[in-house]
């Protein structure tokens, strides 16, 4: 019996103290679970995107060569 509570003590000390250990225990625990969540979540709003017909254009590669020259000046009273 002692033997265990030693065994549980190391345990509990080790998940406190060392980052690295308590890293592997969280991705044990959680982290399979969480990864495959949000690979649900993202093929989900990927059909989404699709059947509602979003799509995104790239920008054109001449973004900065604008046509535009300028506009009109226009007149204005300044209002205090």
């Amino acid at each position: 019996m002692k033997i265990i509570f030693n065994i549980l003590i190391i345990f509990l000390l080790l998940i406190a103290f060392v980052p690295f250990f308590r890293r592997f225990i969280f991705h044990l625990l959680v982290g399979r679970k969480l990864v495959k969540e949000q690979e649900r979540q993202y093929r989900a709003q990927q059909q989404r995107a699709q059947q509602t017909g979003v799509r995104v254009d790239s920008v054109p590669p001449d973004v900065n060569q604008s046509r535009f020259k300028g506009g009109e000046y226009v007149d204005y009273e300044e209002v205090k």
